[in-house]
C-alpha cells in the first residue's frame, strides 16, 4: 500500500465531513425511531437512505481516488478510461 503525503479528498475536505456529519444525523435518527418503537418498515426505509448515502460518499472517494491519486499520480487511465471504471463501479453498486 503507497502512502501519501496528503489524501487526494484534502480539497474537497470540508464537503467530505459536512455529507459524513448528514449520514451521521440520518443513524442518529434511526436510533431515535427505533427508541420510540417506530414502524419496521419506516426504519428499514431510513436505514436503506443511509446505506445509500454511504455508497455516495464512497464512490466521490474511490473516484477521487482514481482521478487524483492513480492516473495524476503518474498512471496512464486517461478520463475516458476513468470514467468508465466508476460507471461500472456505480452499477456494480446499483447507484
Amino acid at each position: 500500500m503507497s502512502v501519501m503525503a496528503q489524501p487526494g479528498y484534502s480539497a474537497d475536505k470540508q464537503q467530505l465531513l459536512a455529507r459524513l456529519g448528514r449520514a451521521r444525523g440520518q443513524v442518529e435518527g434511526i436510533a431515535r425511531m427505533v427508541g420510540e418503537d417506530r414502524y419496521c418498515i419506516d426504519v428499514v426505509t431510513q436505514i436503506s437512505a443511509v446505506q445509500a448515502a454511504l455508497d455516495k460518499i464512497a464512490l466521490g472517494l474511490l473516484d477521487t481516488h482514481v482521478r487524483r491519486c492513480l492516473s495524476g499520480g503518474g498512471g496512464s487511465a486517461s478520463e475516458d478510461e476513468v470514467a468508465e471504471l466508476m460507471g461500472a463501479v456505480g452499477r456494480l453498486l446499483g447507484r
